[in-house]
């Protein structure tokens, strides 16, 4: 598995046709959606500084996403070009390559220790 992650800078007044492109069901995922190793897309907005984004694609292999690119070649191009219009700079920061993800416990009684679950069980008493 990879993921490629890009860095946006949005133009002031372009956030919400750039958000409309990239985000779920945009032209951008969808131009992949039909390619083997495809798994999605992520943006991210940074929230201290609501211009700047990044994106992530997920794909089961570089080879899947260069032969999706090649293929697709015009499409991602014309792409490119109409959201280039959107955006003040563009970066690929790099592909990595997901070596462990964490799982995180959801809150409530699974995830209590014993004695916060014993303190809440024993009968209380008021003075």
């Amino acid at each position: 598995m990879v993921e490629i992650v890009w860095e946006f800078v949005v133009k002031e007044d372009a956030w919400g046709q750039f958000e409309l492109a990239y985000g779920p069901g945009g032209a951008w995922s969808q131009l992949f959606s039909q390619c083997p190793g495809f798994r999605g897309t992520t943006l991210l907005r940074d929230t201290k500084n609501p211009r700047r984004y990044l994106m992530i694609d997920l794909w089961d292999s570089s080879d899947q996403r260069e032969q999706a690119l090649a293929e697709h070649r015009t499409e991602y191009l014309d792409l490119e070009a109409a959201f280039g219009e959107w955006t003040v700079s563009k970066a690929e920061l790099g592909i990595f390559s997901v070596r462990a993800e964490a799982t995180v416990r959801p809150r409530g009684k699974a995830g209590r220790t014993k004695a916060v679950r014993a303190r809440r069980s024993s009968p209380q008493t008021t003075r």
